[in-house]
């Protein structure tokens, strides 16, 4: 599977941003560093339907002014066709683009970087949870993948989204006394950085907050980085957090340097998690030589890596995900098409369980952090599942392998699963990311009877339990902010978007 897209210096083709196709442009039509995009292309829509007499012949303007929007066809004359476009199956016609209907968004918004970032992670803030105001605000840190010819350029960025507005959804005469506040809820999105250099381009990121001393301090803010190169570093970015938020505050080169540069890896690696349950910080990094390595956060400020690997895996560790509510114990998934449980404690290194659940790779998986007996799974043939714990038997001393059924399976996707994460706190609810552009969000709880069609709304082959698509070109990975309820942030090589639609 290839999990790295290729170098763009040749300059064959240009970022694009979320819930849109390639569109042909002028050269000269450059994107700034962080944009709603849909405030200027939906003001447009009057001058498409003006647009009719200005002396060119029928065919050229008919096909400039074809366009598509998800779920129906718009021709010239803005006549729909009722017919459901899915990105992946679907077709695009000469002259035909793609763009999302933001009648189905309550927000969406898409910035643009340098260069693009294989893995992110949301950082929880002290703004509050469960909120639902605008403009909405959101912390994360993300990794980036300059060209092999510019690895100097790598950093691991610290962010700061805020002035998210919800979408225009135009204005009625009984609202006009609430322009102040409509005011500040279409604020214009702004987007701070903070750089910190990184030696290689960066594979997997995650953040791991320690609990504060006390209530007066910010929780302390780690992040480890697995690089292309093998290293893993960690990073304090506390320092960095705090200074978007304090006028003045001056990052030293000191506070920008590593924690520690783990090297026990042989060979690079896309699995990492940090553990929930760890106070001081505790680390889990697999590589594609199968092996995981456990580090461990102690007083003082020091990490102290295992040098003795867990093995079990026939290839490469794809991803890593530590119990919810076990302390000792962690699932890894593999190319080997297996999903393998662990207990940190056992001497012997081994897996306890050990399940083949695909023929093929088996990429990503998430452990549900509501319902803890489940487990969600993605794969390199498009399948997704979920499985339930509980019918998972021990390994038999001659390491025998099960193969149980899933509790729920499905084949919409027809590319490799990039990104799955249960949302935080429905344990219905799935996001899913693929390799054919798409970001998906999922209803378990919709159950399908058997004289029930498999069609959606008339479109073949759409499970009823498919909530939203969203269009992303080459969709890498995908997460639930914890504290925005529906807020989705989700990278691909055009860039970061961040929506919540009206579905969840």
């Amino acid at each position: 599977m290839a999990k790295r897209p290729a170098d763009e210096s040749d300059g064959k083709h240009d970022a694009l941003k979320a819930g849109q196709r390639p569109v042909q442009k002028d050269n000269d039509d450059e994107a700034g560093p962080f944009e709603d995009e849909f405030e200027d292309e939906f003001e447009s829509e009057d001058e498409i339907l003006e647009a009719g007499v200005d002396g060119r012949p029928d065919e050229e303007r008919e096909v400039e002014e074809k366009r598509v929007v998800l779920g129906s066809l718009v021709t010239d004359a803005m006549e729909v066709d009722q017919k459901t476009f899915i990105p992946g199956r679907d077709k695009l016609a000469a002259g035909e683009s793609l763009s999302p209907d933001t009648s189905t968004y309550e927000m969406l918004h898409n910035l643009t970087t340098t260069w693009p970032c294989l893995s992110f992670d949301i950082i929880r803030d002290q703004l509050g949870d469960n909120r639902n105001s605008y403009p909405a605000t959101v912390y994360a840190v993300a990794g980036t993948q300059a060209d092999s010819r510019k690895a100097n350029q790598n950093e691991l960025m610290v962010m700061k989204l805020s002035g998210l507005s919800r979408m225009d959804r135009g204005k009625d005469e009984e609202d006009s006394d609430n322009d102040e506040e409509d005011d500040d809820e279409n604020a214009d999105p702004i987007l701070e950085t903070k750089s910190i250099p990184l030696p290689s381009t960066t594979n997997r990121i995650r953040n791991y907050q320690c609990p504060p001393q006390n209530s007066s301090h910010p929780p302390t803010t780690f992040t480890a980085t697995l690089l292309e190169n093998s290293d893993v570093l960690i990073h304090d970015v506390t320092p960095h957090l705090t200074s978007f938020d304090t006028p003045g505050t001056m990052i030293t080169p000191q506070q920008s340097k590593p924690l520690a540069t783990l090297e026990m890896h042989r060979s690079e690696g896309y699995a990492l998690d940090w553990s929930p349950l760890a106070p001081q910080g505790k680390l889990l990094t697999g590589d594609n030589d199968g092996k995981i390595f456990l580090t461990t956060g102690e007083e003082g400020g020091k990490w102290s890596p295992d040098n003795r690997p867990f093995t079990g895996h026939q290839s490469s560790v794809e991803d890593i995900q530590w119990s919810p509510n076990e302390r000792t114990v962690f699932a890894s998934a593999s190319s080997d098409g297996t999903v393998k449980i662990w207990d940190v404690r056992s001497k012997s290194h081994k897996p306890a369980v050990s399940v083949q659940i695909s023929k093929t790779d088996v990429n990503v998986i998430s452990w549900s952090r509501q319902t803890t007996h489940l487990l969600a799974s993605g794969a390199d043939d498009g399948q997704w599942a979920v499985w339930d714990l509980r019918q998972w038997k021990a390994s038999g001393i001659n390491g025998s392998i099960s193969e149980p059924k899933a509790v729920a399976s499905f084949n919409f996707h027809k590319e490799q699963i990039t990104s799955i994460e249960w949302h935080p706190t429905d344990d219905s609810i799935m996001a899913v990311a693929a390799g054919d552009n798409t970001l998906t969000l999922w209803d378990l709880a919709v159950e399908l009877d058997d004289e029930e069609s498999r069609d959606t709304a008339g479109v073949q082959d759409v499970p009823p339990q498919l909530l939203f698509l969203h269009y992303m070109e080459t969709v890498k990975e995908c997460h639930w902010h914890p504290q925005i309820p529906g807020c989705v942030m989700v990278t691909g090589d055009g860039g970061f978007g961040v929506f919540k639609t009206i579905s969840v």
